[in-house]
């Protein structure tokens, strides 16, 4: 009889007031059994050593080991030999991932969809493995960020979001800064998915993409829409009318210029895809989030200075 999965609840580890980021520390591990959860984590590996078991796959963890798992994918820590870990949880749809340039890192994409999507295909070898200065780094970093959470001072919110979204960063770049044979092939489909972030108001083509990833086309197009849920092309569309929506809530300029500035060269065909994608045209997206006259001194029933 197959073993039943746990599922670990938010309710179960998050604060009550709602706050999307988590700290906790397995010093050592205890045996747990196999498990899933309602959010995702950063797991750490500070010690020790043990298997990690997702399904009928085992791999072997140790001192530096740093992944990312996914809310329903169920995992096991066996074989525990003072195995020490600490997990940084979080709700993934409540994290700023469109802050800044972070899309725009290969390492990103790699560490926190491609790696976890692909873990059975690459028998985990394909994780992160921090040397003892960037483990020794990391450890600091998550510690602030852990104070900030138990202090709860005014302001944590800010400062737990900006810590947390620089441990991302600081896993991104050294995922991005160890290639190494059992990592290269993820980074590869990363590298394309990067050029799109940042390319996007250029002219793209599948055959640039399939060059960058270094990549048969049919091992791309195939590996791509697994992860993304997208073909490329469209991933790229999507993105460009998600720049072309941040424009029409804040510019002034004409919708025919805003479809220019994000890539589509003809202004009623970016209007169809912008209907398809958001359900409905640029014009009325424009009208619904035409900002709001300012309201003034009088209006707010503040004396003006007048008589």
């Amino acid at each position: 009889m197959p073993e039943s999965i746990r599922v670990l609840r938010k309710s179960q580890f998050f604060h009550p007031d709602g706050f999307p980021i988590v700290v906790t520390r397995r010093d050592p591990q205890e045996p747990f059994g196999l498990h899933s959860h309602e959010f995702w984590e950063i797991v750490i590996i500070t010690g020790g050593s043990g298997l990690h078991v997702t399904g009928d796959d085992s791999y072997e963890l140790a001192a530096g080991d740093a992944f990312v798992i996914g809310g329903s994918r169920p995992h096991d820590y066996q074989n525990l030999d003072d195995l020490r870990l600490i997990n940084v949880l979080f709700d993934n749809n409540e994290l700023p991932w469109g802050l800044g340039d972070l899309s725009e890192m290969p390492g990103y994409h790699a560490l926190f969809t491609l790696e976890p999507a692909f873990r059975q295909r690459h028998r985990f070898d394909s994780r992160l493995r921090l040397d003892p200065m960037d483990l020794a780094y990391a450890i600091e970093q998550i510690e602030r960020l852990e104070h900030e959470l138990d202090e709860r001072a005014a302001g944590f919110r800010v400062q737990a979001f900006a810590m947390m979204m620089q441990l991302v960063t600081f896993l991104a770049r050294c995922y991005d800064r160890c290639r190494s044979p059992r990592s290269q092939g993820l980074l590869e489909v990363a590298d394309a998915i990067a050029h799109i972030e940042i390319h996007y108001p250029d002219v793209i083509t599948l055959d640039q993409l399939i060059q960058i990833s270094n990549m048969s086309r049919r091992n791309f197009l195939r590996t791509f829409e697994t992860v993304m849920g997208d073909s490329p092309i469209q991933y790229l569309i999507r993105l460009r009318i998600r720049k072309a929506c941040e424009r029409l809530r804040t510019s002034q300029k004409s919708i025919t210029e805003i479809a220019m500035d994000v890539g589509f060269s003809d202004s009623n065909y970016f209007s169809r895809k912008f209907r398809d994608v958001i359900g409905v045209s640029p014009r009325e997206y424009k009208r619904m989030y035409r900002e709001v006259p300012p309201v003034t001194g009088v209006d707010m029933g503040l004396d003006d200075g007048s008589d």
